[in-house]
């Protein structure tokens, strides 16, 4: 029988879903770039770009970076991931990805006494990586039933390799078998055409460049393989536009040029649209820092108080009246929340440890679409609802890396209107009617 939510009678709580695990490694050493996994880009440190979109990601339950270095570590934190202390003997340069994904599942496994049913390597050196790719890379091991997977993006290119002095061979996997004297003499060969045949691109075959972002594996199997390419490998197409990996300065400094540019695309592809009526079935609040200014007040007696805004009691009754679906959600379980929600005569979800969880089955319960939920929060606890839903929308003064996640951000900021606001892109400016606060 399914327990009840604290303060929400007849709401069962979220059941537990399987284990999926995103395993970033961040170590603090780096050649071509110092300190690069800790190097903003858009303004947000590398580590910070992958966290974010690995916590929104569909399928992933858990985040970890793997990492040697104390910045990295608070940086990640910052982020809403957890963090795995990487040993010296799998952190030096010629330790292996697959090496720290092992060592931060046995931390994992011991650590929440939870087995894992899916695991991915997810390089914070690929800047552009979408939410969306995690994903549907955790969704071909999930849902397809592959063994592995993996990012990779359409590729129509001629591919060349050097023949003279032996550069062609040594790959011990018959790459450099069978060059013939002509290519050899030339001093180069053409890999995936004949040099005296120039093929349209519409009559070659499409290759598939591994963008080396995103990998997704069995959680078992990957143990026994002991690396990422095993069994049944599922390729997942990715934007070729999108894929860039840093390798020294000046993959960087193109990062940087680049992500004004395709940061600006929000997760859905809406380029800055804001929402409508005819785009939302329902509205679910964040409350700490959301509808308050994250300041509390606490008297003598240990009791509590915050501050909140009349306009977004109009806002909120107005979309009450309009028949949009309205809850609460908050990680809090505080009276000041329940007062609230009654108050405004909306249902309140409170002493919530896994929002994106209970998001999930409140969905299911109201038979709404989540791509039709509007969600407004303002921290990073809130990245994984931000995943899961159509429109996530930041407050004005939302963390960093929550603006950077959302689809759409109020110019007013927590406990200031920013409900209000959103109330008037859904509705219009003039609310009709005579809204509470």
């Amino acid at each position: 029988m399914s327990s009840t939510t604290p303060g929400t009678p007849g709401i069962p709580s979220p059941r537990v879903s399987p284990r999926v695990l995103a395993v970033i490694p961040a170590r603090g050493g780096s050649k071509g770039v110092a300190a690069k996994n800790l190097a903003p880009v858009g303004g947000v440190p590398l580590v910070a770009r992958a966290a974010r979109e690995c916590l929104a990601a569909r399928h992933i339950t858990d985040v970890v970076v793997s990492t040697d270095d104390p910045a990295i570590a608070a940086a990640a934190n910052a982020a809403g991931a957890e963090v795995v202390e990487r040993p010296a003997e799998i952190a030096g340069d010629l330790a292996s990805s697959e090496a720290a994904v092992l060592h931060a599942m046995d931390v994992y496994e011991e650590r929440h006494r939870q087995p894992l049913h899916t695991v991915l390597l997810v390089q914070c050196t690929s800047p552009f990586l979408l939410r969306e790719d995690v994903g549907e890379v955790a969704a071909a091991v999930i849902e397809d039933g592959a063994d592995s997977a993996l990012t990779v993006a359409p590729f129509h290119g001629f591919v060349w390799r050097e023949t003279a002095d032996g550069l062609d061979g040594g790959a011990g996997d018959g790459a450099g078998d069978g060059v013939s004297e002509e290519d050899a003499a030339a001093g180069a060969r053409g890999v995936n055409h004949h040099r005296s045949v120039r093929p349209r691109r519409q009559d070659r075959p499409e290759d598939l460049l591994e963008t080396g972002a995103a990998y997704a594996m069995d959680a078992m199997g990957f143990r026994e393989a002991g690396h990422r390419f095993f069994g049944r490998t599922a390729l997942v197409r990715t934007d070729p536009a999108r894929v860039l990996e840093i390798d020294d300065p000046h993959d960087l400094a193109r990062a940087r040029a680049l992500a004004p540019l395709l940061d600006a695309r929000p997760p859905s592809g809406r380029a800055g649209a804001l929402p409508t009526r005819d785009d939302i079935d329902a509205v679910v609040l964040d409350f700490d820092g959301t509808q308050t200014d994250d300041r509390v007040w606490v008297d003598t007696e240990g009791r509590e108080s915050v501050a909140v805004h009349r306009g977004d009691g109009l806002g909120i009754a107005a979309l009450r009246r309009a028949g949009l679906e309205l809850l609460i959600l908050s990680t809090e379980q505080n009276p000041v929340v329940a007062a609230r929600a009654r108050k405004l005569r909306i249902p309140v979800m409170h002493g919530i440890d896994r929002k994106d969880l209970a998001l999930k089955q409140w969905c299911e319960e109201q038979g709404i679409a989540p791509e039709r939920v509007l969600y407004a929060g303002n921290d990073v606890n809130d990245l994984p609802c931000f995943g899961l839903v159509g429109w996530p929308v930041a407050v004005g003064d939302a963390h960093d890396v929550v603006r950077a996640g959302a689809a759409a951000v109020t110019t007013r900021g927590g406990g200031d209107g920013a409900i209000r606001e959103i109330a008037g892109w859904l509705l219009g400016e003039g609310l009709a009617g005579d809204g509470q606060a």
